[in-house]
């Protein structure tokens, strides 16, 4: 038996992915840069592992530590994420650097130390956590647009590239959720009521919606599907852009 690495997992879309994924008897292993983890992990009965998705060094030991405890690894769902409002004209380096390297510089390292072991397993599958803002922009937040973009690039690079290999490679673009990332912004007068009356379903994601659709991506029923990605946001990107 083999399972499932889950960068970002202690709350929020990675814990939902977790949780979901463990409800489909998969094993699962569980990352997070917060010290909450190690409490989400043994709530769920899994390993789990504080990783600061940018270390590679961190990395590289996560990854060993989980292949032993899963008895390999199959699967990845980056989960892990950061946002920061910081328009152009209020940039600096270090606070692109700090959301492109979580979003999407460690999302190819991730898959580069894990390949021994996608390699090795029988039916292997990658799931990217992007986000409809990387289809249509959002002036305030550049760097999270552009890495969630690069991220759609990535996939499809790596999926041409693993494909061969019988190693699948997916996105999931994500509409607004309610998430600790987005608590942020939902308290802003008016804001959650524009979000909502963005999607013809009228309402936030919630974040086991998002998962289900990566649990789908990881699963035998998507076995011929690689290289793309699956928007999931009630509609919003349809309608608005």
């Amino acid at each position: 038996m083999s399972g499932v690495v889950v960068t970002g997992a202690a709350s929020g879309i990675g814990r939902a992915c977790a949780e979901v994924l463990i409800g489909e008897a998969r094993a699962v292993s569980l990352w997070d840069s917060s010290p909450a983890v190690l409490d989400v992990g043994e709530a769920l009965g899994m390993s789990a592992f504080i990783v600061d998705v940018t270390d590679d060094a961190a990395v590289a030991s996560a990854v060993d530590g989980s292949a032993e405890a899963m008895q390999g690894i199959d699967g990845l769902v980056h989960a892990a994420g950061r946002v920061s409002v910081d328009p152009v004209g209020a940039l600096t380096a270090p606070l692109w650097d700090a959301v492109v390297d979580v979003n999407l510089r460690a999302h190819a390292l991730i898959v580069q130390a894990l390949l021994p072991h996608l390699r090795a397993a029988d039916d292997a599958a990658i799931v990217g956590i992007s986000s409809i803002e990387a289809i249509v922009g959002n002036g305030a937040i550049p760097a999270y647009c552009a890495s969630k973009a690069g991220l759609l690039g990535l996939t499809r690079a790596m999926a041409h590239q693993l494909g061969p290999e019988g190693i699948r490679v997916n996105a999931v673009c994500p509409g607004f959720v309610e998430t600790p990332m987005l608590a942020g912004a939902l308290s802003v007068p008016g804001l959650r009521e524009g979000f909502e009356k963005a999607s013809p379903l009228g309402r936030l994601a919630q974040p086991v919606e998002i998962a289900h659709a990566v649990a789908f991506l990881l699963s035998p029923k998507a076995s011929f599907i690689t290289g793309t990605h699956l928007v999931v946001d009630g509609g919003t990107v349809s309608v608005n852009h």
